[in-house]
């Protein structure tokens, strides 16, 4: 009789050392979309600490624009256009967004930041009301703005508030960013387009915002997916040209 107590009382001793044990286990499939972006870039080299770059205003950055005559490592280009323009767009995660446009004929360069806000100085920790966007200059001689809309509009979803994939937030909105009236009227009417061609099941909630000041981002997020192939994204061609 003994000896059964002391087995009962080793099994149960057992069980509840194993339970406690499972119990202080984290629970890695709760894991969220941003632990997992945070975990890739925590596994990047450690840098020395920048000053934050100051904002650009939407004249700036036409000026910018104008006077950039280094190659271009989107198009191989031996000088950039002296006339080149400057569109900007957000639609979720910039990585995936920059990773795409840069391969557009006529885009000379790609520039990751926040943009839409009202935090000053932004960064990654704190960019409240920001969008992640990405600053695009592009030879307007080689594509367009309209051409560069209708690519916006294949590579990413329009229709989801504050979402794109499994990113969630205002930071993940959809928003063409305009420099002028001009531009917000060609945004308008593409927009039309691409509810008239009934490809989405839910119309587009992309919105038409000015252009104030783009804050660069930090420099690990520059040309993400080229410095780590086979990083996170949640974007795609979903469509062909809604221009044909």
């Amino acid at each position: 009789m003994a000896l059964l107590v002391f087995l009962l009382l080793l099994t149960t001793g057992v069980v509840w050392a194993v339970q406690n044990d499972f119990m202080e286990q984290p629970l890695c499939f709760s894991q969220t979309v941003e632990q997992k972006k945070q975990q890739e870039i925590s596994k990047l080299p450690a840098k020395s600490p920048k000053s934050k770059p100051e904002p650009r205003s939407k004249p700036e950055l036409m000026s910018l624009a104008s006077k950039q005559q280094t190659q271009s490592p989107q198009t191989n280009q031996q000088t950039a256009n002296t006339d080149s323009k400057i569109i900007v767009l957000a639609g979720g995660c910039f990585w995936g967004m920059e990773e795409l446009i840069r391969k557009q004929p006529g885009v000379l360069n790609t520039t990751v930041g926040y943009t839409g806000g009202r935090v000053e100085n932004p960064d990654y920790q704190n960019h409240e009301g920001h969008a992640e966007a990405v600053e695009i200059e592009y030879d307007p001689k080689l594509t367009s703005y309209r051409q560069l809309l209708d690519f916006f509009f294949r590579m990413h979803n329009p229709t989801t508030l504050n979402r794109q994939g499994n990113d969630i937030g205002s930071s993940y909105r959809s928003a063409i960013f305009y420099g002028n009236e001009e531009e917000k009227q060609e945004a308008a009417r593409f927009i039309e387009i691409v509810n008239a061609s009934k490809r989405w099941k839910a119309p587009v909630v992309t919105s038409l915002e000015p252009l104030k000041k783009f804050y660069k981002a930090e420099e690990y997020h520059q040309d993400y997916l080229q410095k780590n192939p086979g990083g996170y994204t949640c974007h795609l061609i979903y469509f062909d040209s809604y221009l044909k």
